[in-house]
């Protein structure tokens, strides 16, 4: 027949002592089982093994691989890395060329796997296999993936999440090393025993000058963060992005009149008149009413459900008009306005950003980008087989999610955590939040487009997040409309494609409820989908992720909890009254680091479009990878040259900032 050289992939650790056992099979017949790593042949690291493979009968077309590892007695049961195996098979007639099949492996290989199939040649949909063999063959592996990758309830209500108890259980290919960047918490490390309110603004300042001075945007939000205009610039490029939305109807609930804002829009307008325009934009934290706030350090404490209205004025700046604290109006639950006494007013704010803060951590960021991507990476390993285009389009998007989120909810969503023991919204309000936030998570609020246009935020000039996120979005979608194309000829073929809906069906039946698409008629719908996934597991992530720490830094403009009750009545506030609602001095400290490791991107991350897999070397993916790959290029390129302008830049969303994958 010919010969066999395997090939292990050069790591230092992909090397391993168990022998290696493989056979071929053919559409007529398969050979029998072949000891690999005999005659002194060894998998080490980087180094090929090679076999010589005579069949007694013939295989008919080479189809499939079959690898299965065994522990050697008395050496260390080690995981192999297996980079693929080539089969070359000699010529039909004297004097023919032999023939060399490649077959991709590119993953851990385990002795607790069994029987391991590789196969050779291109993606293809399930519809399209030639061979039944390889049909079966795809129908095993999902079965078996089926049974290992099981989903879990974490929250009633929100997206499911994978069902493991320990890391192990997710084997070696889900796993992964992050090499972070070292932080700097010496200054903030000495602070856990303080369980006590800060004193004045001088000691957050001193904090400040030893860990956040290097910060720039930091220093800058310090700086400006008592003034309007950087309130209303907040809710367009701070951390959370997401909510502002413009607004035609005043809320029924937010009691404000023409004449009380009358004061604080142009004298030659009115307040219907500015709602008519589209200049008047809203805050509304109803998914926070009447949840139950967290007891930390032993003390109660409080969160609000604001609705804050802002006005966009002839300078392009937003600024904050009018702030409800509770979403019920009466007597007890004033309109806080910019003409009330100064520390009233700066106080209804730092309400408003508490609530941000919970909205921001839980549903922004844990929410529309953690849970996104498990929820993709379960149903993926559960429903579209490795052959699947999809498939290995989506998984170096996804994979990283099982592993960061089981993470999560161990240590910082657990009792204890730092959730548990730090934040307003504490282990009470976390189900609550989730599941409202998931009931109204739509599909549209998903897509960019759609969602900026359905807010209003597009054409807004000082709209960084917006411009570029759009910019993003368009890159991402011509690239996956273009590897769509590639594997579906027409849209009768994905109609076709039994894999894709039940890929679908786990997503809709484990996931979100609101809008999403129930079955898929076009290519078009399948490429928007992909896209929504992508960019929610990398460009969003980022955005949300990544700018944490510098707006979180000083500490009044991000208070992570709020120690007293709201005010009820307006003018009985004073300078010194504002230090009491922060947070203790541990608590503090405990998040400042928190979000300090969560802020670094790791020193291996991998750009957003750039792929280490093998598959992604392949000649027709390679061109399309270089189309992505220069217009983010030019993305990036545009975003520095504007950001150079700019006293304030918005760099989360520059491509070479952009994480592939939600890996922290």
């Amino acid at each position: 027949l010919g010969g066999m050289t395997v090939h292990t992939s050069p790591g230092p650790t992909c090397g391993t002592f168990s022998h290696l056992w493989l056979r071929l099979i053919g559409s007529q017949g398969e050979t029998p089982p072949i000891c690999v790593t005999k005659d002194n042949n060894h998998l080490l690291p980087g180094s090929t093994c090679s076999v010589q493979v005579q069949a007694r009968s013939s295989l008919g077309r080479l189809i499939l691989v079959r690898l299965r590892l065994e522990a050697q007695t008395g050496f260390p049961n080690l995981d192999w890395h297996c980079s693929g195996v080539e089969v070359c098979r000699l010529g039909k007639g004297q004097g023919s060329d032999p023939e060399t099949q490649v077959f991709l492996c590119d993953r851990w290989l385990q002795v607790t796997d069994g029987d391991m199939d590789l196969r050779s040649g291109k993606l293809c949909l399930l519809e399209e296999e030639t061979e039944e063999k390889l049909k079966e063959q795809r129908l095993r592996q999902l079965q078996h993936l089926q049974q290992l990758i099981r989903w879990r309830i974490f929250v009633d209500g929100a997206p499911q999440c994978v069902d493991v108890n320990s890391l192990s259980e997710l084997g070696p290919n889900l796993c992964y090393t992050q090499k972070s960047a070292a932080t700097n918490l010496y200054y903030l490390n000495g602070f856990a025993t303080r369980a006590e309110s800060w004193r004045s603004f001088s000691e957050l300042e001193t904090i400040f000058t030893y860990s956040g001075q290097q910060n720039s945007v930091a220093t800058f939000v310090k700086a400006h963060w008592m003034e309007d205009w950087y309130f209303g610039y907040q809710c367009l490029n701070g951390s959370n992005p997401l909510l502002l939305r413009q607004t035609r109807l005043l809320p029924p609930n937010l009691p404000v009149t023409s004449d009380m804002l009358r004061p604080f829009l142009p004298e030659d307008s009115s307040l219907e008149n500015e709602l008519q325009k589209g200049n008047i934009y809203l805050l509304d934290y109803e998914v926070l009413d009447g949840v139950p706030a967290n007891v930390i350090n032993e003390k109660q404490t409080y969160l609000s459900a604001p609705l804050c209205l802002l006005h966009l004025n002839r300078q392009g700046q937003l600024l904050p008009i009018a702030i409800q604290l509770q979403q019920k109006p009466g007597p007890q639950n004033p309109v806080f306005l910019p003409s009330d006494p100064g520390c009233d007013w700066l106080l209804a704010k730092m309400w408003v950003h508490n609530a941000d803060f919970q909205c921001h951590q839980l549903i922004s960021h844990y929410l529309r980008t953690h849970m996104m991507a498990e929820l993709c990476c379960v149903a993926t390993l559960r429903q579209l087989s490795e052959a699947h285009p999809l498939h290995q389009l989506l998984m170096p998007h996804v994979k990283t999610s099982l592993k960061i989120n089981f993470g999560a909810r161990a240590s910082l969503l657990a009792s204890k955590g730092l959730f548990d023991q730090a934040v307003g919204s504490g282990l009470m309000t976390l189900p609550v939040l989730m599941s409202r936030a998931s009931a109204k998570m739509s599909y549209r609020t998903l897509c960019v487009p759609d969602d900026l246009t359905d807010r209003g935020v597009d054409k807004l000039p000082q709209s960084y997040y917006a411009q570029d996120a759009r910019r993003i979005w368009d890159a991402v979608y011509r690239f996956v409309t273009s590897w769509v194309d590639l594997y579906y000829r027409g849209d009768d073929a994905v109609q076709h494609d039994s894999e894709l809906h039940h890929w679908l069906t786990d997503l809709n039946t484990h996931g979100f409820t609101n809008g999403f698409p129930q079955c898929f008629h076009t290519r078009a719908e399948v490429s928007k989908f992909v896209t929504m996934l992508i960019y929610s597991c990398s460009a969003l992530h980022a955005a949300v992720n990544f700018s944490q720490l510098d707006f979180a830094f000083w500490v009044p403009n991000c208070p992570v909890a709020m120690l007293r009750p709201p005010p009820q009545v307006k003018g009985a506030v004073t300078e010194d009254d504002i230090m009491s609602f922060l947070p203790d001095v541990n608590t503090t400290c405990r998040v400042l680091m928190a979000l300090n490791g969560l802020s670094q991107p790791a020193i291996n991350f991998i750009p957003l479009c750039h792929y280490k897999e093998a598959i992604f070397r392949d000649d027709a993916h390679r061109r399309l990878l270089e189309e992505v790959q220069a217009q983010l290029k030019a993305i990036s390129d545009a975003i520095a040259e504007r950001n150079s302008q700019l006293e304030l830049p918005y760099p989360y969303l520059s491509p070479e900032r952009i994480e592939n994958s939600v890996a922290i």
